[in-house]
């Protein structure tokens, strides 16, 4: 709906009247794109015919009972309102917002729709300022501007949502890479903004997992490890308060995902028998890096056997029909090294995924399209699809405990950035590298 209203303002700058419809109750993400762009007063109409509809009859039905709306549309003169509309109101500029104990700072932040719905840590000038220890950057400094609200990501705003997400500031390095993955990775606004709750999944490699002790083994997609989940969450807050993704006004994700709290992870390098997925994509082993891509599918299939055929079996039975194209998986360091000896690179694998993984027609969406009447429908497509110009579309990294287990994302082509470490770093990470999880044995 966003690209929508995107379209129409295009048009309406070119002193043309148009109007949009748009699904009634997608008129607050609509309202949102137009006043982001500086036309707060496009016109749309309300309609109600579901986004997804494939129906002509009850197409046709909801756009007849608008027509004489979009008529009105195009002709009417504009009103006072439209030709001078009020610019929506701005959050104060005040370094200092409010001031109370715990539970009313946290009560206040809630209530501005500025929390993921946790308790925060309420970020003070004094833990900002010790969260800017991370970094070599000055604090207004520019990292990204991210869509779809243009919001400027300085260096201390990305220190505030790390404070607010409980981080130390050993993760600011990772953070303020993730936020130019955030702003540079192809169509990072478009899931954001989709109906189909794609969720952030962040890979980090190099030896920043290790300073920073993110948990590549045993439960490596669960929580319990403070690195993979507060930088995952301070993320998640820098996508809904400097990104503009807010909950049914910008993020439209009908189902949601569980996915989005935070899904970071690292990929278990020294276990793997294949180079690392930041190598594949053009930095050298001893770079650090974080890789982001979107899925909104998760599946994790036991083994139907643990040799290699079993094993790759395992993924091309089990990837939906509907995948839409890309597919990232994580394979266990056994699972790796039983592929590797007999001769499975990344590659082989890959293009074995992409050649193999089908489905009948009649369970994907082409068959339902128009122009499919005829075919049969047990006619075998591939479900995984390369795109011209790009490499394969599954991304293979090596991850989690020691089990014949694969886990299995739909999602996006991945987007890669180098992480940059400041000058103080070794000092940095003798400070906090103790700050670990010492379970009592029973």
């Amino acid at each position: 709906m966003k690209y929508l209203a995107y379209d129409s303002m295009y048009v309406e700058r070119r002193n043309k009247p148009s109007v949009t419809l748009v699904y009634k109750y997608f008129l607050n993400d609509a309202k949102s794109a137009a006043s982001s762009r500086g036309l707060p007063a496009v016109r749309f109409i309300p309609e109600s015919i579901i986004s997804e509809c494939s129906v002509m009859e009850d197409i046709e039905a909801g756009i007849d009972e608008v027509l004489d709306d979009i008529i009105a549309g195009l002709t009417a003169p504009l009103t006072e309102q439209e030709k001078d509309p009020e610019s929506p109101k701005q959050e104060s500029s005040a370094r200092i917002i409010f001031k109370g104990n715990l539970e009313e700072v946290n009560r206040f932040f809630y209530q501005r729709g500025w929390t993921d719905g946790l308790p925060v840590i309420p970020p003070t000038e004094e833990a900002v300022t010790k969260m800017l220890e991370g970094t070599d950057l000055s604090p207004d400094h520019v990292v990204a501007e991210l869509a779809p609200r243009k919001g400027k990501a300085t260096v201390e705003k990305i220190a505030v949502a790390a404070v607010m997400a409980g981080a130390l500031p050993t993760y600011m390095p990772v953070l303020i890479s993730g936020v130019k993955a955030l702003g540079n990775a192809p169509m990072a606004d478009v899931w954001a903004v989709s109906t189909g709750s794609w969720a952030p999944l962040w890979i980090l490699n190099g030896s920043i997992r290790k300073d920073l002790n993110v948990n590549d083994g045993f439960g490596a997609l669960s929580p319990g490890v403070m690195a993979n989940a507060a930088i995952g969450r301070a993320l998640t807050l820098i996508t809904k308060n400097i990104r503009g993704v807010r909950r049914e006004i910008e993020d439209m994700g009908v189902m949601g995902n569980p996915m989005k709290y935070c899904l970071v992870t690292g990929e278990n390098e020294e276990d793997s028998p294949w180079e690392p997925l930041h190598v594949e994509r053009g930095l050298s082993r001893e770079d650090s890096a974080i890789s982001l891509c979107f899925p909104n599918q998760y599946l994790q299939p036991h083994s139907y056997s643990t040799d290699d055929l079993g094993l790759l079996r395992t993924i091309i039975y089990n990837v939906p029909p509907r995948a839409m194209g890309t597919l990232t998986v994580m394979i266990t360091p056994p699972n790796a090294r039983i592929l590797a000896e007999k001769g499975w690179d990344k590659e082989k694998i890959k293009q074995y995924i992409v050649e193999n993984t089908k489905a009948d027609l009649e369970r994907t969406p082409q068959y339902y399209m128009a122009g499919n009447e005829g075919k049969d429908p047990k006619e075998q497509v591939q479900v995984i699809m390369a795109r011209p110009g790009q490499s394969a579309p599954v991304q293979i990294f090596v991850g989690g405990g020691w089990g014949s287990w694969t886990a299995l994302m739909s999602g996006g082509m991945p987007h890669t950035e180098k992480i940059e470490l400041p000058e103080n770093w070794d000092k940095l990470v003798a400070r906090y590298k103790n700050v670990v999880p010492n379970y009592l044995r029973y």
